[in-house]
Formats: structure tokens, sequence, C-alpha cells
């Protein structure tokens, strides 16, 4: 088996004094051609593990490497081999993106200029506009690509699509797409949810900076209960429904239930039978849903 592209090991930061902590016991193995989404709310941790991955912080306890690096020892020779994009990315405001872009790839030295012109097509950047007088989202193109100019093995992305129009969100899927066809790996934040669900291998899902769930999308997708909307001609048999295994009541009114599945499905089929069932209708659970369930399980 490939050795993990990323491996953090029971990182731990904590700032200054203060009791809390921002990352605890945090250990993810990322493996090669991987993308992983890295799911939470605000303040959950996920910008503190990209800073300390990227050696912009050091961490109290634990560590990480990357591509068998040490982020700490190695964190020079890491950044050759690295595509960064922080959730807020500081640009010249002064300089356009044409003398933005050209001044990053001489500091880098192998970008190909022939894939930055690409870069800059599939994203209809404004090579000529001072940075400082984009917008959000053009601003967030110019990141995107000196994220990729350079053709990384690994990319750490916090919030990349964030400020982007939906064309250019799907510009953005295409790019990660290629880079994970080369086999780069993928480590990114993201509060979209439909996004990582698109794109993603794997998640895991951290909250105060703890893991508190890792799972490959097929896994999530397989274990997604369903949420059925069922309409009877009269009263509807609740307290049958409530004693059926694998089945949970939702809500109900009159003559309507909405049920949650998480067994099998023909022992509530047989209990349907024997009653007059008006409409069915069955809606698959989105990873949106899910989430939200499972941080309020957690909780």
């Amino acid at each position: 088996m490939a050795d993990a592209a990323i491996e953090i090991k029971n990182l731990t930061k904590r700032y200054g004094r203060s009791k809390v902590y921002a990352l605890k016991d945090l250990s993810i193995s990322i493996m090669p051609g991987e993308v992983y989404g890295f799911l939470g709310p605000n303040g959950a941790g996920k910008s503190t593990t990209i800073r300390t991955l990227m050696n912009f912080i050091q961490p109290t306890s634990g560590g990480a490497t990357i591509l068998g690096k040490d982020i700490v020892r190695d964190s020079v020779s890491i950044k050759r081999r690295v595509g960064y994009l922080s959730s807020d990315m500081p640009m010249y405001p002064s300089m356009s993106g044409e003398q933005f872009i050209k001044y990053l790839s001489s500091l880098e030295g192998s970008s190909e200029q022939s894939y930055i012109k690409e870069l800059s097509r599939t994203f209809r950047a404004d090579p000529q506009k001072k940075l400082g007088e984009l917008s959000r989202g053009n601003k967030q193109k110019y990141a995107i690509i000196q994220a990729f100019m350079h053709k990384p093995d690994v990319l750490i992305l916090d919030e990349p699509s964030s400020g982007l129009d939906p064309l250019m969100q799907e510009a953005f899927y295409g790019l990660l797409k290629s880079a994970k066809e080369r086999g780069a790996t993928v480590f990114m934040s993201s509060h979209l949810l439909g996004e990582v669900q698109r794109v993603c291998d794997r998640v895991g899902i951290i909250r105060e900076g703890r893991l508190i769930a890792e799972r490959s999308i097929a896994e999530l997708q397989k274990d997604a209960a369903h949420t059925i909307d069922i309409t009877f001609r009269g009263e509807p048999p609740l307290a049958k429904l409530k004693r059926l295994s694998g089945v949970e009541v939702i809500s109900h009114d009159s003559n309507h239930v909405s049920v949650r599945l998480k067994g099998s499905l023909p022992p509530l089929l047989g209990l349907l039978s024997e009653h007059d069932v008006t409409q069915l209708e069955v809606r698959q659970l989105d990873l949106e849903e899910l989430f939200i369930r499972f941080y309020k399980d957690e909780g």
C-alpha cells in the first residue's frame, strides 16, 4: 500500500494561554490522488489545520508530514510541491492580475507559461485590471490560478470556490478533476456540502477541533436514510409506525406522516398495504441533511 501523501498524527494546537484547544489530537491519512473534503462550521478548526500544515503556525503537540516530509522541519522543500489557497489570500492591490501571476511565477520558477495562459482563459481573468479594483469572485480566480499554475503534487485549499459564480465553480471543478487525473492529492475545506459531495472521495467532519467522523462519499450515500412522505385517506396508523424497527416518525398531521427509514423497506410496505394510502413519495437525503443530523447527534 502506498504511503499517505498527507499524514496528520495527533495534531494539537492551543493558542497562547487559552484553555480551549483549536485542535485536539487530530489524525488523518490522505492517500496519493485522493480528494479529501474537510467539513465543519466556522471556528471548528479547519483553517487552523491548514495553517499548521503550511507551517504558518506551529503545533502545540503532535505533527504531520506531506509527501513524507515533516511540516515544520522540511517546510521550505514541502512548499515547492504544494499549491496553497487561503480563505482570504492577501494580494498586492496596485498590481494587475498579469503582474501578480508573473511575479509569483518568477518566485516559483517552474510554472509553464502556456498552462498559466490556459488557466487565465478558463477563468476569464482580466489581466490588466488592478487587483485592488477586482470583486471578491475575480480575486478568487487569481488565487486559484496561483495555486494550480505549477501543477503541484499536493493542493491545500481553504474554501477554494468562495465568491465564484456558478460558471466559474464549474471551471474550478474541472480543474480539480484534471489535478486528480494527473495524480495530485487535494485537501480542501469547504462549507458547500453539495460541492464536497460532487468532487471529494472522502470527507472528515471536525467539531471544536476534534475529528468526529470520517466517511467515503460512497459510504455516506449508502448509509443515508430515506425520508418517505405518506398520505392516507383516513387517520394514519401512527402507533404502529412508531413501533416498526428502523422507522422514525419525523412529522405527522391529520392524514399525512413523514418517516425516516433506516432499516429494510418490506416491513413498512407490509404495514402500509393494510391501510388506504393515497400518495407515497420517497426523498433521498442529501449530504447536507445527513451532516446536520450527524452534527446534532454529536452535540
